[in-house]
């Protein structure tokens, strides 16, 4: 247990802080989901058709289209805006309220996106959004929750500073590892980028390939 003193008060610490946040964060997410399964549901069949006719007329393509720095920046903003979106609510006191909702709203996209590729291919829809999402989310997911669950200690330590009443509270420190993290997380999503751009149309033309085959 750590203990520190702060405005005269002695307070204790039994470092479940960011498991708590962290518990916050990912019921968030998965209520994101949960609505984003309801809410797909009232997709229509036109939205499945208009998919299908999509992907059908890339497919008939002779090879995936070349958009050169158009694809990169599409990707780059792909992997880095939830992340940085988090990174950056983490020196706002709002952060404290709009970081669960940003939570839930990542969740909700995700399995909106999901679900319309389950309605209009069916079962291969679930392999196709593997191609598409797969190493999207195993790369930002993780590093979303990294930034995500810090931002919100410090943005709702902002918060209870702006609501301090009368109180000594110190505003909360963003020390070497806050930048450090920040560090990490970006190159660990540029990384993630760079083997999109390698393998993803490559695996989006075979998986297409097998669907309409």
């Amino acid at each position: 247990m750590i203990e520190k003193t702060v405005g005269g008060r002695r307070l204790s610490s039994s470092g479940r802080g960011p498991w708590l946040r962290l518990a916050l964060l990912t019921a968030c997410f998965l209520l994101g989901v949960f609505l984003g399964q309801v809410l797909s549901a009232r997709v229509g069949a036109e939205t499945a058709e208009e998919l299908d006719r999509y992907l059908h007329g890339y497919f008939s393509l002779p090879s995936p289209p070349e958009t050169g720095g158009m694809a990169a920046l599409s990707t780059l903003t792909v992997y880095f805006r939830y992340p940085l979106l988090a990174f950056l609510l983490g020196f706002a006191s709002v952060g404290a309220v709009l970081l669960p909702v940003l939570t839930a709203a990542y969740g909700f996209f995700l399995s909106f996106s999901v679900c319309c590729f389950t309605a209009a291919f069916g079962r291969s829809g679930v392999l196709l959004a593997l191609a598409v999402f797969g190493l999207r989310c195993l790369v930002t997911l993780p590093c979303y929750f990294c930034v995500a669950v810090p931002a919100l200690e410090k943005s709702a330590a902002l918060a209870a500073l702006s609501l301090n009443r009368g109180g000594r509270a110190a505003p909360p420190a963003y020390g070497r590892p806050w930048w450090l993290r920040c560090g990490a997380v970006c190159g660990v999503l540029t990384a993630g980028v760079l083997a999109e751009l390698l393998t993803g149309p490559r695996l989006l033309a075979w998986t297409l390939q097998w669907i309409f085959r």
